[in-house]
C-alpha cells in the first residue's frame, strides 16, 4: 500500500498545550496543573455597564442575579478588612500596653486603605458585574436600549484591569495603540474623562469590528470625539511623537486561552511559527512607540493575555533599557500591587511576578491570563 508522505497533522491548540506544559511549568512550577485547568474550561465574563445606554433596570436585574460590580466593591471590601485588622491589632495591643498606641494604628490602617494610590486607582465611572467566585451563571446577550444603543459589553473582566491602572483624568490625550477589537477603548471612554481618545489597529478588518463596537454603544456625539486609524502602531512616534497623556499598548501575543480551544486562527499553527517567534520583539516596538508617543510626565500600560514571561517581564525590562540608553528617556515601572490586594476577591493574581501584575485562570475565577504593568514616562 501506498506510504503516506506527510507526517500526521497535529491540531494548533494540542502543539499550543505541549508548549505552554514544557515553559509554564518551568514558570509557574506548581501552580501550572490548576492554571492549566482553567485555561481548558469555559472562561468567565463581566459586563462592563454601557454608560451612554439608557437602559434602565440593568443594574438592579444583575445585582438580583447576585452579580456585583467589582470595580466599586474593591475599596469598600479593602476598608472593611483594614477596619477589621486595625481592630485586631488594638485589641493585641490592649492586652499588652495602653490604648495610645492602639489608637494610632487605627488610624494608621485606616490612611493606608484609603491612601490616595489606592482611592485613584479606582475609576469610579467604570462599572463591570461579574459573579462570585465558584458561580458560573452566564449572562444573557446585551439588549438595545430605545435608541438602539447596547446596554452592556460582555467581556474577560480582568481585561478592564490595564483600563483601571492607565486612571485616566479629565481631558486626558488617550491613545489606545492595538485598540482591537475595542473592549479596552470602550472602557477608556466610559471613563467620561478622555478629552481625545486615539484607537489605532495595524488590522484593516479588526479596525472595522472595532467601529461596529463603537457604533452599537457610543452615542455619535462621542463617537465622533474618536480617531479611529489603521497604522502599523509600530511606526506611531513618527506620526504622532510625545502627545499624549495615557497610553494603552495591549499588544498582539500568544492569546493562550484562544491557543489551546481554537484551531481557526490560531498562532501555534505551523505556517506561523516565524510570527509566534518574533512576537516579544513586535511586543518590545509596539511598546517603545507608546513610550515615545507618551508626553513627559504620562503613563503606559503595557498588557498582553498570556502568561509568558518572555511576553511580558522581559519586554517590559527591555523597552525601559532602550528608552534609556538609545533616546535618553528615564522610565520608572510603577508598582502595582494595590490592585492585587484590592482585587482579589475577583481574581486569582500571581504573586511572584518581577514587574507588573499577572492574572492567572484559576476554576473558581477563570478569567485572564491577563499580564498588565505601568510605566511612568519621566
Amino acid at each position: 500500500p501506498p506510504q503516506a508522505t506527510t507526517a500526521p497533522r497535529i491540531p494548533p491548540t494540542r502543539l499550543a498545550l505541549h508548549h505552554f506544559d514544557v515553559n509554564y511549568s518551568l514558570q509557574l512550577k506548581d501552580l501550572w496543573p490548576s492554571v492549566r485547568i482553567g485555561l481548558l474550561c469555559e472562561q468567565k465574563y463581566g459586563a462592563l455597564i454601557n454608560n451612554f445606554s439608557s437602559a434602565e433596570h440593568v443594574t438592579q436585574e444583575l445585582e438580583l442575579l447576585n452579580a456585583t460590580d467589582f470595580v466599586s466593591e474593591a475599596p469598600r471590601k479593602a476598608q472593611v478588612a483594614a477596619v477589621e485588622e486595625a481592630e485586631r491589632r488594638e485589641s493585641r495591643s490592649q492586652e499588652g500596653c495602653g490604648e495610645g498606641r492602639a489608637v494610632m494604628q487605627a488610624e494608621m490602617v485606616t490612611q493606608a486603605v484609603m491612601s490616595p494610590q489606592l482611592r485613584s486607582s479606582i475609576c469610579t465611572n467604570i462599572k463591570c458585574y461579574t459573579f462570585p467566585k465558584g458561580d458560573i451563571t452566564r449572562f444573557r446577550p446585551a439588549r438595545p436600549d430605545t435608541l438602539g444603543l447596547l446596554d452592556y459589553y460582555l467581556l474577560d473582566a480582568a481585561s478592564l484591569l490595564p483600563v483601571l491602572a492607565l486612571n485616566v483624568q479629565r481631558d486626558d490625550c488617550v491613545l489606545d495603540l492595538c485598540a482591537a477589537p475595542g473592549g479596552k477603548t470602550l472602557a477608556l471612554l466610559q471613563t467620561g474623562a478622555c478629552g481625545y481618545l486615539a484607537a489605532n489597529d495595524v488590522s484593516v478588518s479588526r479596525t472595522k469590528r472595532l467601529c461596529q463596537v463603537l457604533r452599537s454603544y457610543v452615542p455619535k456625539e462621542i463617537r465622533e470625539t474618536v480617531s479611529v486609524t489603521s497604522h502599523d502602531g509600530r511606526d506611531w512616534e513618527q506620526l504622532k511623537g510625545g502627545t499624549f497623556h495615557k497610553v494603552l499598548v495591549d499588544v498582539p501575543c500568544t492569546t493562550d486561552r484562544h491557543s489551546v480551544m481554537e484551531n481557526e486562527n490560531n498562532i501555534f499553527q505551523k505556517m506561523r511559527t516565524k510570527e509566534r517567534q518574533t512576537l516579544p520583539m513586535l511586543q518590545l516596538q509596539l511598546l517603545m512607540a507608546g513610550i515615545l508617543a507618551t508626553k513627559p510626565g504620562g503613563d503606559v500600560v503595557y498588557s498582553t493575555c498570556s502568561l509568558s514571561a518572555l511576553q511580558n517581564e522581559y519586554v517590559v525590562e527591555r523597552a525601559v533599557e532602550i528608552a534609556e540608553t538609545q533616546f535618553n528617556i528615564s522610565v520608572h515601572v510603577e508598582d502595582l500591587s494595590h490592585f492585587r490586594r484590592l482585587f482579589q476577591d475577583t481574581f486569582s493574581f500571581f504573586s511572584d511576578c518581577r514587574l507588573g501584575e499577572l492574572v492567572l485562570p484559576h476554576l473558581t475565577a477563570n478569567f485572564g491570563p491577563l499580564y498588565f504593568c505601568k510605566l511612568h514616562r519621566l
